[in-house]
């Protein structure tokens, strides 16, 4: 099937971008390989008896030699949060897996995993989105011992996969495989589980019946059900191919769990540059691979907050993606899966009906996905369009084609019979600034609203005026002072219920920020991640309650209809933002609301990749130099044999 040609439009755009800060970011991987030998190659004596001093002495007798791999886990575990309380035996299943290949595993080092779950609509929502780069800092810490040859990642949930991605990329040349640990089993269904947060903003459920209803939906070990931003996050890593095929829906504590965990472990041997198979993470993403990853989340109706993700971790690899592609994108992918919020099934019931590969085999047949990309296995990204299996006896897994025919058309369809034929994913602009809207649960009744503004600084005075009763009217809410250098752009999910209940009373709303709403974003219309955000200089912080605030996912645009010398004359707004600096751990986070990027470049605090010395020396030893395509000039590098 040929290539849609807006898939192709919107590639070589991106490649041309990229192609300076693309050529460094290679130039910096090709120069970081010690080719042929492992890594820990380059180590004293003294430097690798520290490496190995703790280890059992086969292990150590491996490391020793020099010979073999090295396999770095590099984990998310903690017992609190369900999604990453099954890390804890992986270590152990891996290390076996990795021994009976002749190789060794070792704990790099752990990173911090928070959940948004539990932190929403409080001061620790403030430090979210800046997880993702200090885990990427926590994943580069774990990493910098230089003994690795390879690493497996063990993460799953909202900034955790971005970080360790945008950390492994960091160290490109090291070839990468990200182990999920699966979502929890099925519980209260999410339509019933939204019901009652409505009623308890009705104030006709009490706090017990919330706590039971959201108790029998967030019930065990495993990813929470619903398709918010750690699921998206998994369907990334798959279409990336970054998973090994269908491993992202498999749950917890099953043998087809383990047998997968094991497999990408011996996986990860395979690929390291001392055999004949090397794939270094830098080179599975790219920027066809990343184009990949947007058309992934268009038609799954994934997560706003990688509109956010994706641009750094492009960034990362030295690409550059905007907003733009994603718009482009979004208004030829069609949808093809309705899982919640945009539909009332769970992950369990999407990968029941066919899955990842289903999605991959669609998207590849439609011509909407590149296959010539490299994946941990090798190259063709029609390889993931699998489903795995336990082997005969139980034992090793076996990857069968994912079935020809949906199992539930209601929440899963095929390219040429989608549920839209859109991706559900705009890009709105106007006098306000850039945005993202999320569509694909909006009905088209709701999609343009055009009302008085009513001006607020906080969540917090927000939900005081909706329980005093003042918002029973049509009005958009312009929430400001939500970015990240104001307050590193916390969700606003408390909004969600309350602005969906006035909906519902048939009033006309809409929502304007420069905050998140992330995966859980719903049904109401939202004008998010408004760039550039008000600390920025953004027009938000020259609304003024009253203000006429158009909201359209139709025509794509964002405007208030103020006469234009009113609009100039006016001075942007101010606000006290010391609460939000101070407390909950929020003093340490200074450096990165100082420093971070705008929202479509990523919200990121690291540099892009930049040209290296070509005269600097690597590893020690003789050395010779190499020329690296793919910039406007080629980068002369040199390394050790």
């Amino acid at each position: 099937m040929a290539l849609h040609p807006v898939l192709e439009q919107v590639t070589e755009r991106i490649i041309k971008r990229s192609r300076a800060s693309r050529g460094a970011y290679l130039a910096h991987l090709e120069a970081a390989r010690i080719n042929g030998r492992p890594q820990r190659g380059s180590l004293s004596c003294t430097n690798l008896a520290h490496g190995f001093a703790a280890f059992p002495a086969n292990d150590k007798l491996v490391l020793k030699e020099v010979k073999k791999a090295s396999v770095a886990i590099v984990s998310s575990y903690n017992d609190m949060l369900s999604a990453h309380q099954p890390f804890e035996y992986f270590p152990k299943v891996i290390k076996e897996a990795v021994r009976e290949a002749g190789a060794v595993a070792q704990f790099a080092g752990g990173v911090p995993a928070m959940c948004d779950g539990v932190t929403q609509g409080q001061p620790g929502m403030e430090l979210s989105l800046f997880s993702r780069d200090t885990i990427a800092m926590s994943t580069a810490i774990a990493l910098s011992h230089n003994m690795f040859d390879a690493a497996l990642y063990l993460g799953i949930c909202d900034k955790i996969v971005p970080g360790l991605l945008i950390g492994a990329l960091h160290f490109g040349h090291v070839p990468a495989i990200f182990v999920p640990g699966g979502p929890m089993t099925s519980g209260l269904s999410n339509k019933e589980k939204a019901a009652i947060r409505q009623r308890y903003a009705q104030g006709k459920a009490t706090r017990e019946e919330l706590l039971e209803g959201e108790a029998k939906s967030y019930h065990g070990s495993g990813t929470c059900t619903f398709y918010g931003t750690a699921n998206s996050n998994q369907m990334l890593m798959e279409v990336m191919g970054l998973h090994l095929p269908g491993a992202a829906f498999i749950t917890p504590f099953t043998e087809l769990r383990d047998e997968l965990t094991a497999a990408a472990a011996r996986r990860a041997t395979q690929i390291t540059d001392l055999g004949n198979e090397y794939i270094p993470v830098g080179h599975v993403v790219d920027e066809k691979s990343i184009v990949n990853a947007i058309v992934a989340l268009l038609t799954t109706g994934g997560s706003t907050n990688h509109t956010l993700h994706l641009p750094a971790i492009a960034r990362a690899a030295g690409i550059l993606i905007d907003w733009d592609d994603f718009n482009d994108l979004s208004a030829v992918v069609p949808l093809l899966a309705r899982i919640y919020p945009n539909g009332d099934a769970d992950v369990n019931h999407f990968h029941a009906a066919g899955g990842t590969g289903f999605v991959i085999r669609e998207l590849l047949d439609a011509g909407l996905l590149h296959d010539d990309v490299t994946t941990i296995l090798g190259k063709g990204l029609r390889q993931h369009c699998k489903e795995p299996f336990l082997g005969e006896g139980g034992k090793g897994v076996v990857f069968k084609d994912s079935p020809a025919v949906s199992g539930d058309d209601n929440v899963l369809r095929t390219a040429d019979a989608p549920f839209s034929k859109d991706g559900g994913m705009v890009k709105v602009e106007g006098n306000l600034g850039r945005a993202i809207m999320k569509v694909s649960a909006v009905k088209v009744e709701h999609r343009t609203v055009e009302a008085p503004a009513l001006v607020f600084n906080s969540q917090e005075d927000f939900m005081a005026d909706y329980k005093a009763g003042k918002l029973d009217r049509d009005f958009v809410a312009v929430l400001r002072f939500q970015g990240p250098r104001a307050n590193g752009m916390p969700e606003l999910h408390a909004l969600t219920p309350a602005l969906a209940n006035l909906q519902d009373a048939g009033r006309k709303v809409a929502l304007v920020t420069d905050g998140r709403m992330s995966g859980a974003s719903g049904k109401v219309p939202a004008a998010i991640h408004v760039s550039p955000e008000v600390l920025a200089g953004g027009a938000l912080g020259l609304v003024r309650d009253g203000d006429i605030i158009r909201v359209d996912a139709a025509t794509g645009t964002l405007e208030a209809k103020v006469d234009s010398s009113v609009w100039h004359s006016r001075a942007l707004a101010q606000a006290d933002l010391t609460p939000s600096h101070i407390g909950m751990g929020r003093e340490l986070f200074a450096m990165f609301r100082n420093s971070v990027t705008a929202a479509e470049e990523g919200a990121a605090t690291f540099p892009l990749p930049s040209p290296i010395d070509t005269t600097v020396e690597l590893h020690g030893g003789d050395n010779v130099g190499n020329t690296v395509p793919g910039s406007d000039e080629d980068f002369l590098v040199k390394k050790a044999p």
